[in-house]
């Protein structure tokens, strides 16, 4: 799994994700507009004093009522939004949902880590906000619950905390792609490209079935190398890649283009 991105602050995180097109606010209430040309002063102040009538009338909503309508909103937007992008542009995941921007901000970045130069994503912060843990799960079981999945791959080590939660709620599978010389039994391997060398990922043979529907895991996708190799091993055996989730994107690094035809749905880039 990538970890190196290059450098940015935590505050250009978020920005990009709390932009004013990438989130949608829903607002109602009453509202007069006054705006014919022969409409007379006393009867733009009566509409006036008609709106402040009907707001002192009508009761406010409870708490618990305002609380679902704005959860059952952006979970529309949510689902409305992801719907067109899967139609229209399916190398997209402009998110819209209002979770989101917690994700954000729970994850930290830390600069210089494991070397200069490098601005690390840690998402351990991200783990310690239950509320913002729960919601990024949440919106990936959202995504795939209907979408007949047999088999969740996580890539060592990251995506085991994030499939294992995912894969129980929808109903499949947990299978680990672990590092070499980790797992137990006959394994099968895929080696792949990295910066400086090369590395191999395995998953023991039978974990999964030929014709079987796969998602891929991980928290983070850099240049795209750790999901390409875990695409291919799965490919081999004859299970279909339906889509790879992770919790961030480096856009900058084009680890997108590396996948393909292969769709990518992320949370926070």
């Amino acid at each position: 799994m990538n970890t190196l991105a290059t450098p940015f602050s935590a505050q250009s995180i978020r920005a990009k994700i709390v932009r004013p097109n990438a989130l949608r606010y829903f607002h109602s209430g009453n509202s007069v507009r006054v705006n014919s040309p022969n409409t007379t002063a006393t009867t733009a102040r009566r509409a006036q004093q008609s709106r402040v009538h009907q707001r002192r009338s009508s009761p406010p909503p409870s708490p618990a009522a305002a609380d679902k309508k704005d959860r059952v909103t952006s979970s529309s937007a949510f689902m409305a939004s992801s719907a067109a992008e899967d139609a229209d542009h399916p190398h997209q995941n402009d998110v819209v949902d209002d979770r989101i921007p917690r994700i954000a901000s729970a994850i930290r970045v830390i600069p210089d880590f494991p070397k200069p130069g490098i601005m690390f994503q840690d998402i351990t912060t991200l783990l310690l906000d239950p509320k913002a843990f729960k919601d990024t799960i949440d919106l990936f079981v959202e995504r795939y619950r209907d979408k007949n999945i047999n088999v969740v791959a996580g890539i060592e080590a990251r995506g085991f905390i994030f499939g294992p939660p995912i894969a129980l709620a929808i109903g499949a599978k947990f299978v680990p792609f672990r590092k070499p010389k980790k797992l137990p039994g006959e394994v099968i391997s895929e080696e792949y490209s990295l910066e400086y060398g090369t590395d191999i990922m395995e998953m023991h043979v039978g974990a999964v079935q030929a014709g079987e529907r796969a998602l891929v895991v991980d928290d983070l996708i850099a240049t795209g190398g750790t999901l390409c190799a875990a695409i291919r091993l799965l490919e081999r055996v004859d299970v279909e890649v339906v889509e790879c989730a992770c919790v961030i994107e480096l856009p900058e690094l084009k680890g997108r283009d590396r996948l393909g035809d292969k769709p990518l749905f992320v949370l926070v880039n």
